[in-house]
């Protein structure tokens, strides 16, 4: 990941996109088994609440789209949309994969190229009568205004290191993120993409402070600076700094944000 210096600085905030037909599902589970694809432990504790969903690979790139937020709205159905219902948040946090085995307009929902939300109970009986089963919706891509700060769970062993990236505010997905250990003269280092919200990397981090520097999908960068201190363990969540969702757009400050363990989720 390149920093293209004050180009990452002020980009504007993310702003909805424009509105596009799909359909949506729902699911039943608990609240530990909504994180899914996306790696997340508990989305209620690390910040996306229970308005998940799960996305067909046509939305879910890959996991690329992890922790983006939509806006969703049951429409074209009045026999099952609830009329004047407004458009519902929700958040990708999961996979919704293809069903070979059923044609795609019965039963293979989640098949490509359909672009497909399979979404938590409580939200699709927001929208729409439970007994329908399916129904047409409209989305857009929307801010994610998030409490508190984006957080870096620790994770792997003295060999190998993971950070979980969550409650990330602004476009909510990430497209880079880079590690820089404290009082070293190395630069920032990229972290690996490795699926979801997890980014990898065998450089050494065990027994340092790191400060972490984090590329969002519309192009803005935020850093926070000696968000972890040296003396962290495996499974410690920390919080940093987040984007802002406002008009004006936080400034890329050197400074990072009060350093906060919030232990394990």
């Amino acid at each position: 990941m390149k920093h293209h210096g004050r180009g990452g600085r002020h980009r504007p905030a993310f702003r909805p996109g424009p509105w596009k037909k799909a359909h949506a599902t729902f699911y039943e589970g608990n609240t530990r088994t909504y994180g899914g694809a996306c790696d997340y432990t508990d989305v209620v504790g690390e910040g996306y609440g229970m308005n998940t969903a799960a996305l067909s690979n046509a939305l879910f790139r890959d996991g690329r789209v992890c922790g983006a937020c939509f806006q969703i709205q049951c429409v074209d159905d009045p026999q099952w949309c609830k009329p004047g219902q407004p458009p519902l948040l929700v958040t990708a946090t999961d996979l919704c994969p293809p069903n070979p085995f059923q044609p795609s307009d019965n039963g293979g929902w989640c098949n490509p190229p359909r672009e497909h939300f399979d979404i938590a109970m409580p939200v699709f009986s927001h929208l729409a009568e439970y007994k329908a089963g399916i129904i047409p919706v409209q989305y857009r891509r929307v801010p994610c205004r998030k409490r508190g700060g984006i957080r870096f769970t620790m994770n792997g062993n003295q060999w190998f290191y993971e950070v979980i990236v969550s409650n990330v505010g602004g476009a909510g997905d990430i497209v880079g993120v880079q590690v820089k250990v404290d009082k070293s003269r190395l630069r920032w280092t990229s972290l690996d993409h490795d699926w979801g919200a997890t980014w990898k990397t065998g450089f050494p981090l065990q027994g340092k402070s790191l400060s972490f520097r984090v590329k969002a999908s519309d192009g803005r960068y935020m850093t926070s600076m000696h968000v972890v201190p040296s003396d962290w363990q495996f499974g410690q969540t920390f919080e940093g700094r987040n984007f802002k969702t406002g008009r004006r757009s936080r400034r890329f400050k050197s400074g990072g944000k009060r350093r906060k363990d919030v232990g394990q989720l």
